[in-house]
């Protein structure tokens, strides 16, 4: 990064105070963003991401420290970084180095709608790695982990899936880690199946299960052993239970004439993209709704404010016991 890069903190300081008795909410973790000048609004806008967004993240994962800060950088298309990967890659994380690298061009990128989106995702492969004690995941588990953490699963999601379930039914999870490094195809369709299995996971599981498997090993449990003591079953027999429960959605092709059928799945792909950026945008719009009222808050409780208790009135010299 040259020297005339802006950087940015993020020490995401500013929270809603805990009601007395509470349990004060966990430390974040603290982002430095890196831009060009030309990337200025770009790195604004990472800046400005809620606290709740990395929250929820941290929860997911089960994750209680936060770790070292994590440095952002936001690369410029014709950069180095840029030209270093395919351009369907609109950033990637490097866990060992607490590093991310954004490309703000190429967003959105399926599987993340939005900038905001693209951050949480890749923060969430940085804080997985943390969890896990640095043990390497299988890329599979990775990915699904940092789709589900990168937003809501919308119908885009369930389509891609079903498109994947119809042409490829049972694909093992293991093969997906080859999928990843494949074509664009290939990648899209490998990140919508690790997301459905998360997914599934953690609906049968619970939301703690992707956090107790990672605490196990953390422990020193390679992933096996780890993934059987967070949700009580195998990976292969979870597998085998999870496609079985798809199994219905192989014979449609049987029943469907395939050129309604794409046509269909292209239209509703359309569709469900515009409505998983309205459902983005409108999920920001709370958070940041939650931010104002938490600074009104504090605003209230501020020496001076209308309404705030008068400050204490200091002693005289010489006065006390």
């Amino acid at each position: 990064m040259k020297a005339s890069a802006l950087a940015l903190a993020l020490p995401f300081a500013l929270w809603p105070r805990p009601a007395a008795g509470a349990a004060a909410p966990p430390p974040l973790p603290r982002l430095v963003v890196e831009a060009p000048p030309a990337l200025r609004q770009a790195a604004a806008r990472v800046r400005s991401i809620p606290p709740r967004a990395i929250a929820e993240v941290m929860g997911l994962l089960g994750l209680a420290d936060p770790g070292p800060p994590i440095l952002v950088r936001l690369e410029p298309e014709g950069s180095g970084p840029a030209r270093a990967v395919p351009p369907w890659i609109s950033g990637y994380a490097l866990p060992a180095s607490s590093v991310i690298v954004l490309f703000p061009a190429r967003a959105p990128s399926y599987p993340d709608s939005s900038l905001d989106d693209l951050l949480r995702h890749e923060v969430a492969h940085v804080l997985a790695a943390r969890a896990a004690a640095g043990r390497p995941l299988p890329r599979w588990f990775d990915e699904g982990l940092a789709m589900i953490a990168g937003g809501a699963w919308g119908a885009d999601d369930s389509l891609r899936f079903l498109l994947e379930a119809m042409v490829d039914h049972g694909v093992p999870l293991a093969e997906l880690d080859r999928r990843f490094a494949g074509s664009q195809r290939q990648v899209a369709g490998a990140y919508a199946v690790a997301g459905a299995f998360v997914r599934d996971l953690v609906q049968r599981h619970g939301a703690a299960a992707p956090g107790r498997i990672l605490a196990a090993m953390a422990g020193g449990a390679p992933f096996p052993e780890a993934f059987q003591a967070g949700t009580g079953a195998t990976v292969a027999a979870a597998e085998a239970a999870f496609w079985h429960r798809h199994a219905p959605q192989r014979w449609l092709p049987l029943v469907t004439s395939s050129t309604t059928l794409w046509l269909a799945i292209t239209l509703l792909a359309l569709y469900a993209g515009r409505r998983r950026r309205q459902r983005s945008a409108a999920l920001r719009a709370r958070w940041d709704e939650e931010d104002a009222a938490a600074r009104r808050l504090l605003d209230a409780d501020a020496p001076g404010r209308p309404g705030a208790p008068p400050p204490a009135r200091p002693e005289k010299p010489g006065s006390g016991t």
